[in-house]
């Protein structure tokens, strides 16, 4: 393929912004070369500057769970754009909104709505906190919660050691109040809390990981958090940014039948673009500002171009209550088929799978948590990014992210993908 143009308009963004993406991962630094520059996208595809067409299987890291230039959505958004693109001041919309995705999660009663799953995260640690009146969290290694600075650490010298900052930027005061697990691993997970007894706010934790891979939990995991949460006065967060609306019409909580505490949107339930929320119970909920003492705000927050998007989007998903099951059709199809074209070509490789989220790990080993994930060839995975997207398929630019299922994919496109992972992997 020829990125003629992508590689001019990739020079002048460095002139002009850092390193010439406003998101690291798009630079291209995990497997070299110059970022691609999308041009438009419909359905299940893109087309980028030089006039190439991508089969898309990121789907802008999620939220394009119909495929991108939905029309109900784009035409909710035009409608509202002429009436007016933000007011600062409340609309029914977000009282029709909220209400709905209420109806469809379980265990929440209230959600606040929020510009990115970033802020939803971090306010939903801020509720906890000021909840429980204690500081410390509990994160997991390879889970990824936005770029707030109580989600960028590492991990200690030790399994119960505080965790360190790994972002200039973040002060060891902030560093000091997260502790690190590691993901899968109840066992951690106790002795963490038994040396700081008393101490913990929340456990915060993509239910289902996607920022090390796709990587589901294993058997007991999330019953077992909740154990330990409701023993210890602990709040459990799920984070999904990724799963909601995604995975099930009410997202893990539905899939799995466990209740969080809070529950953290973004991705799907804005549509395509900038939202994300948090929601739970009253109890918890009204510990907001102007109810309660925990102060959360945002000028854009609810702001009606972004209701309107999501409010199509989740009443699209409501009204088509089999499209999770066709998309968990579409996705097993082609992870047999990735499986079969990669045995075949003697590849070493795990697939992971889980309802519309898959993906593939070059080592032999089980992937469940960050270690795992890190033991991959790395090397083998740029050879297939970058040739997958000469045959015209594009995946994330990372070994480090999961692949999101769209239900605009025909079987068609997945059996092109499935023979251009075939035609890529003899070259390894």
């Amino acid at each position: 393929m020829i990125y003629k143009r992508s590689s001019e308009l990739f020079a002048e963004a460095e002139k002009v912004i850092p390193g010439g993406v406003n998101s690291p991962v798009r630079a291209f630094k995990a497997v070299g070369g110059t970022p691609i520059f999308v041009k438009s996208a419909k359905g299940a595809y893109l087309y980028d500057e030089d006039g190439n067409r991508l089969i898309d299987y990121i789907n802008s890291w999620g939220p394009m769970i119909l495929g991108h230039a939905y029309e109900p959505v784009v035409e909710a958004v035009i409608e509202k754009a002429k009436l007016g693109t933000s007011f600062g001041m409340p609309t029914e919309l977000e009282t029709q909104i909220a209400a709905l995705a209420v109806s469809m999660v379980p265990n929440i009663d209230k959600i606040r709505f929020v510009n990115s799953g970033t802020e939803a995260c971090m306010s939903a640690v801020r509720l906890a906190r000021g909840f429980t009146k204690r500081d410390k969290i509990i994160k997991f290694a390879g889970c990824y919660h936005g770029h707030s600075d109580s989600f960028l650490i590492q991990a200690g010298s030790g399994a119960v050691t505080f965790g360190t900052p790994n972002s200039p930027g973040v002060t060891a005061g902030t560093a000091k109040d997260t502790l690190l697990a590691k993901y899968n691993d109840l066992e951690n997970v106790a002795a963490l809390i038994e040396a700081n007894k008393n101490e913990i706010a929340a456990i915060i934790v993509e239910p289902v990981a996607g920022n090390m891979g796709c990587i589901p939990p294993v058997k007991g995991f999330l019953e077992g958090l909740r154990e330990l949460c409701t023993a210890n006065g602990i709040l459990l967060i799920f984070d999904e940014v990724m799963t909601g609306f995604r995975l099930a019409r009410g997202g893990v909580q539905e899939l799995f039948n466990i209740n969080a505490d809070i529950v953290c949107f973004g991705k799907v339930i804005g549509g395509g673009l900038p939202v994300g929320a948090f929601a739970a119970r009253a109890e918890i909920m009204n510990y907001l500002a102007p109810l309660g003492p925990v102060y959360q705000a945002g000028t854009l927050s609810g702001n009606p171009l972004a209701m309107a998007a999501g409010l199509a989007m989740l009443q699209a998903l409501d009204t088509d209550r089999a499209i999770f099951k066709r998309l968990e059709d579409k996705t097993a199809y082609l992870g047999a088929g990735i499986e079969r074209v990669l045995k075949a070509n003697n590849v070493v490789f795990t697939i992971n799978q889980i309802g519309s989220m898959i993906s593939v790990h070059f080592d032999a080993n089980p992937v469940t948590d960050f270690q795992s994930a890190a033991a991959g060839d790395n090397e083998t995975f740029k050879k297939f990014f970058h040739g997958l997207v000469a045959e015209g398929v594009y995946i994330a630019p990372s070994a480090y992210e999961t692949w999101f299922i769209t239900d605009a994919l025909t079987y068609g496109d997945l059996d092109f993908t499935i023979q251009a992972i075939d035609k890529v992997s003899k070259t390894f």
